[in-house]
């Protein structure tokens, strides 16, 4: 309890921190623990305040970790990192990237690269996507501290087996009838998780968005299949009433409430569980649907990787911090407290991966292995919010003619990825 307060007093006393103006290093000034500030988007579980306490403790007296929690949107963490980052705050040492950030900030020479031992340690045992995430340019800039995806959600008592593809699975929601579970809700308000579904259609129908940081690819025949079944969808009965404004979360209600199909991330089992006892002993999970029944689909991928700030004037025990918070046993922490999935592959066969995921561990751990990226590119929220503009609404995308759609989508991709990462 004493140590606790402790490390809240340095906390305390580091906090006087105004827009860029950083305080360098509050703590170790008389020999005690250095204070390394963590930027990281808050859990609700807990599992950050635990891993930071967990590795401050096993440090042997080097170093406590500082929370600094921001934001649950994921543009408003961005903005207060990279306004700070832009004005090299030195307050940051270590930093929670959502998996893709790390172009941009790595070009903008924000972050630290991982080399040697220290690289092969954060990145062993890793899902080979993952790491692609915290990499740019062949280097390794992020130690990956937990992955994300998501799965197709079914209702066991309405869909006897799920559907392979999202054809298929409009055909059997319009089948059902919007009132009796004829639903599929999924995440397609103008924002961020927009541009996930865009990519993941894209990426199952066998083509990227970009072949390189400035490489735009969008091959136009699997192209236009994906932006095809993104019509359909959304021209369809099984369309829910507010898909042009549903987020993970409304998507959620709507399948709580109802709906037989869903596409959203791990948390949703859970919910279920709590909210809609009834649902969730009826819900299945499935693979996220692709595009075509011959071939494999690319499901999303989400998560956060640690980066070094390039101002932090601790950088050799942030790295050692961070080796700690990404360690297996960190994992397992952040999975039991808060169901987030780990990033190494050999944890889905322990109890505590397959009791965070009953009967879908191995599903999760198969979609990360054979997910989709979005793009790296440091010109990344210049790239989604072109995919946004280009394709929002949906009910826009003609499926039997998507040529308009895909040459709109090719061209203000081309525009988008041509410029600098907003500030």
């Amino acid at each position: 309890m004493e140590r606790r307060r402790r490390v809240r007093l340095i906390a305390l006393a580091c906090a006087g921190i105004i827009g860029a103006a950083a305080i360098v290093g509050c703590g170790g000034d008389e020999g005690g623990p250095v204070s390394l500030k963590w930027f990281i988007a808050i859990q609700p579980g807990g599992s950050i305040q635990k891993v930071a306490q967990t590795c401050s403790e096993e440090s042997g007296g080097k170093y406590d970790i500082d929370l600094e929690l921001l934001p649950t949107d994921a543009s408003q963490q961005r903005e207060q990192l990279v306004r700070r980052l832009g004005a090299e705050d030195s307050s940051i040492d270590l930093i929670g990237m959502d998996v893709v950030w790390t172009a941009e900030f790595a070009n903008a020479g924000w972050i630290r690269k991982w080399s040697g031992p220290d690289a092969k340690q954060v990145t062993k045992g890793v899902f080979k996507p993952v790491i692609e995430t915290a990499s740019y340019e062949g280097d390794l800039y992020g130690a990956p501290f937990n992955s994300n995806t998501q799965l197709l959600w079914y209702r066991k008592d309405l869909v006897p087996k799920p559907p392979k593809t999202w054809d298929e699975m409009v055909r059997m929601a319009e089948k059902l009838g919007p009132e009796d579970g004829g639903q599929i809700q999924l995440q397609s308000n103008k924002y961020e998780g927009f541009t996930v579904w865009a990519n993941a259609m894209i990426e199952s129908a066998g083509t990227q968005i970009l072949s390189g940081p400035e490489e735009v690819d969008l091959a136009q025949g699997p192209t236009e299949k994906a932006l095809a079944s993104m019509g359909l969808m959304a021209n369809s009965s099984a369309a829910a009433p507010n898909l042009t404004t549903s987020d993970e979360d409304t998507s959620r209600l709507g399948f709580e409430a109802g709906a037989a199909f869903m596409v959203n991330y791990t948390f949703a089992y859970g919910s279920a569980k709590e909210n809609a006892p009834d649902v969730a002993k009826n819900m299945g999970a499935a693979r996220y649907p692709g595009i075509e029944p011959n071939r494999e689909s690319k499901p999303p991928l989400g998560g956060f990787n640690l980066g070094i700030s390039s101002y932090s004037k601790h950088a050799d025990l942030a790295f050692d911090a961070a080796k700690c918070l990404t360690s297996e046993k960190q994992q397992l922490t952040v999975t039991k407290l808060d169901g987030l999935a780990p990033a190494r592959s050999g944890l889905y066969d322990t109890k505590i991966v397959k009791d965070a995921f009953p009967g879908f561990a191995d599903l999760v751990r198969e979609s990360i292995e054979t997910a989709g990226p979005r793009p790296v590119t440091p010109a990344y929220q210049d790239v989604s919010l072109a995919i946004q503009d280009a394709l929002h609404p949906p009910t826009k995308i003609d499926p039997d003619d998507p040529g308009p759609a895909y040459d709109e989508l090719k061209d203000k991709v081309e525009q988008g990825v041509k410029r600098e990462g907003l500030l």
